[in-house]
């Protein structure tokens, strides 16, 4: 039976507090990751020498640390107990806001099992996503979100602006582009993909891990132009290496783990890549826990084109020539809904996709 995370009744929200697992005692195989301090953002010369840091950063792998990010321990733990309380939602109530998955709508409920990632396995996966609070994104949610919107708004708008924003900002200067080019393109009142996730990695069984060989998620990118994931002390996270080696990524205390997806590695003709991850069976000590995320996904607008910027830096640096088409044509919002539509396809099993089609002869890589 699967540990539970230490819950006491709280305040005016009437939600638990929500307390995290300890970390594992094994000492793994870290990824040597950059952590940018974002307090720096607004001192004299900080800009400059946080996009040194993450062009550093980005030379080696697309994932990176974020702290002091504005947002307090207990605001992140809050999001926590939210998700957690969603996920404790019976079946039906859950179904009820069932993601328009097969048509390529990603927000409301992901069910568990989906997916058949090995021949009669199948993913061990609940999500939630939750829009922008923008009027053309409104939908039905579960009370336990209605109760508590004005915390998950100020949550969500607060990462997009604060903490994206910032980032986005420092990619721009890094390209010589003006400050607020890549704003301009995701801003958070115009249609697009963003969304606050909730997410839940139910544990397995020895047997389910043996059979999995311990990969619960083949190897991938992820569909936009940043996913930022919030401290998850449950180890089970790898990137792999420009040498295809896969590093355990650290849960450090009061960070945010940043990861490139492949929108930026569009626009960019592929200097910024799009960063290689998959989720394995946790270490001995907790291999029966449930792993509960909370997540948030930075999205181009709907409508942007998904064709490499001109840049006087991708120009010095040989990405000036479009090397690969494909992406050319394709919007960021076509490319998101294709992407989810083929994620749930009754296709091939997972385990035996190497590579597969997205939309236009554009195609999406899986990794062992």
């Amino acid at each position: 039976m699967a540990a539970a995370a230490v819950s006491t009744p709280t305040q005016a929200s009437g939600l638990p507090t929500y307390q995290q697992f300890p970390e594992t005692k094994y000492e793994l195989d870290w990824a040597d990751l950059v952590t940018l301090d974002l307090s720096q953002f607004e001192q004299p010369g900080g800009k400059q020498r946080l996009a040194n840091q993450l062009f550093e950063a980005i030379q080696k792998i697309g994932f990176f640390y974020v702290i002091n990010f504005g947002l307090t321990q207990e605001q992140v733990d809050e999001q926590f107990a939210i998700g957690k309380e969603v996920f404790k939602l019976s079946t039906e109530e859950k179904l009820k806001f069932r993601a328009d998955l097969e048509n390529g709508g990603y927000n409301g409920y992901k069910p568990l099992g989906l997916r058949e990632v090995r021949p009669g396995i199948f993913d061990n996966t609940e999500i939630y996503n939750i829009p922008k609070f923008i009027p053309e994104l409104e939908r039905t949610h579960p009370e336990v979100i209605n109760e508590n919107r004005p915390k998950i708004e100020s949550f969500a708008r607060t990462i997009h602006e604060n903490v994206a924003g910032k980032l986005l900002t420092l990619f721009a200067i890094i390209l010589e582009l003006p400050e607020d080019f890549f704003l301009e393109r995701h801003r958070y009142d115009v249609r697009s993909d963003c969304h606050l996730r909730y997410m839940k990695y139910h544990h397995r069984t020895a047997e389910q891990n043996e059979a999995l060989e311990n990969v619960w998620v083949k190897g991938h990118t992820d569909f936009g132009s940043l996913t930022l994931l919030f401290r998850q002390p449950v180890a089970a996270l790898q990137v792999r290496t420009p040498e295809e080696e896969w590093k355990w990524v650290k849960p450090y205390p009061g960070s945010i783990t940043v990861n490139l997806a492949d929108s930026l590695e569009f626009l960019t003709n592929g200097f910024l890549k799009s960063s290689i991850h998959r989720v394995v069976a946790p270490p001995p000590d907790q291999v029966e826990l449930d792993r509960l995320g909370v997540l948030y996904f930075v999205r181009p607008e709907d409508s942007l084109e998904l064709k490499p910027v001109v840049s006087s830096v991708l120009e010095r640096l040989g990405y000036n020539k479009v090397t690969d088409s494909g992406a050319v044509g394709i919007t960021a919002g076509e490319w998101v809904k294709a992407r989810v539509a083929k994620g749930v396809a009754k296709s091939k099993v997972r385990s035996e996709q190497a590579e597969e089609e997205i939309i236009k002869g554009k195609s999406a890589k899986y990794y062992d």
